[in-house]
């Protein structure tokens, strides 16, 4: 298993810069994932660990060694880095069948492997991505979640120090998309292969990576746990971008006896919020609160942070609904089990966890007053 690290890595297209000085370290066999909009930089920070492109500045290194260093002139080809990759395209051959061109990266590379030592190799591989059964099938006959295992049983043959994956399941329908992150999961798990997975779709970080590494304008403005990220954005593009959430405008009106923990006056009432970074009275804030962590009743239930309101609209989605609920001028999204039966025009109570009503200092308003 191998750890990479970036340090200070930028990357320039003429004028455009692509990566700004970012810092990463994938922990061995461990999966972070680079999430972010399009044009962030995280393909561009992926092809640059792979060796496709060159970075202007800064260092990769694997266990300590470097494949890039700008400050000691060390760049090492992409064909010499010994890294798996899968992209968005699986680049399958149509000509060859599954076993030949899960083989194929043998038959090329360097090391002069018998023919024994090949079938070993592939069968193992095309085990261990369900395939076996279909060595002799031709690649075009594939499913398209097949051919998107088959791209990744040519990646794993060559036992890569890194596996680097660029939106591989982007081409797949939503359903085969969902039973590949099972998949992909199983695999990660049971090669223990360090993985750097880039994606726009934050369902997926959230579901295959121990790190997410959010990214914006080529930099990394977020990376933890995928839980860590979700219940606590450090900023409102984090909390807008991973995942859904409402946002409530307001300002600090007082400190809470416990710690991290702030009273916020809003539109619609005082609210009870939580805060990582620290606050002073008169700070004017953005309330981010999760659909699912808004707690709907139609009897009014106790504690702090509790708003009455009204059902604006509701969409039954199966295993839950979701509710609009009006609080005087203001929509809040808000999702319940079917159980709850209220209906459109009738009165609502909703209520939310001060740890669940995260309060983000309003950079737009701070920019503002200065």
């Amino acid at each position: 298993m191998s750890t990479i690290e970036l340090k200070n890595v930028t990357k320039r297209f003429g004028a455009f810069v692509a990566v700004k000085d970012v810092d990463l370290t994938v922990a061995a066999g461990e999966v972070v994932c680079l999430l972010g909009p399009s044009g962030c930089g995280k393909t561009t920070t992926l092809r640059s660990i792979a060796g496709l492109e060159r970075p202007r500045a800064g260092e990769i290194s694997v266990n300590g060694a470097p494949v890039y260093s700008s400050a000691r002139r060390i760049f090492v080809p992409a064909n010499r880095r010994g890294f798996g990759m899968v992209f968005q395209s699986y680049a399958i051959w149509p000509h060859m069948d599954v076993f030949r061109n899960t083989a194929f990266p043998l038959l090329v590379g360097k090391a002069k492997l018998s023919k024994r030592e090949i079938e070993e190799k592939v069968s193992r591989v095309l085990k261990a991505v369900g395939l076996d059964h279909l060595a002799d099938r031709e690649a075009t006959k594939l499913s398209g979640g097949q051919q998107q295992r088959l791209a990744l049983a040519r990646a794993l043959v060559m036992e890569p120090k890194l596996l680097l994956l660029d939106e591989p399941l982007s081409n797949l329908d939503a359903k085969l998309r969902e039973l590949m992150r099972f998949e992909l999961k199983r695999l990660q798990r049971e090669l223990r292969i360090t993985t750097v997975y880039v994606t726009h779709d934050q369902s997926e970080a959230l579901a295959l990576s121990h790190e997410i590494a959010v990214m914006r304008d080529g930099h990394i403005v977020q990376i933890g746990p995928p839980r860590a990220v979700y219940d606590r954005p450090n900023s409102q593009f984090v909390a807008d971008f991973v995942g859904t959430t409402n946002f409530v405008d307001g300002s600090v009106s007082a400190r809470d006896g416990l710690e991290h923990h702030f009273h916020v006056s809003t539109a619609s009432g005082d609210m009870l919020s939580y805060s990582a970074e620290a606050l002073a009275v008169g700070d004017r804030v953005i309330l981010s609160i999760r659909p699912e962590d808004c707690e709907l009743s139609e009897d009014p239930p106790e504690g702090v942070n509790v708003w009455q309101g009204t059902v604006s609209q509701k969409v039954f989605v199966g295993e839950s609904v979701d509710f609009q609920v009006k609080i005087g001028e203001r929509i809040l999204l808000a999702r319940a089990h079917p159980r709850l039966r209220t209906r459109v025009g009738q009165p609502v109570f909703v209520r939310v966890e001060p740890e669940k009503c995260v309060a983000l200092r309003d950079t737009a308003a701070s920019k503002g007053a200065g």
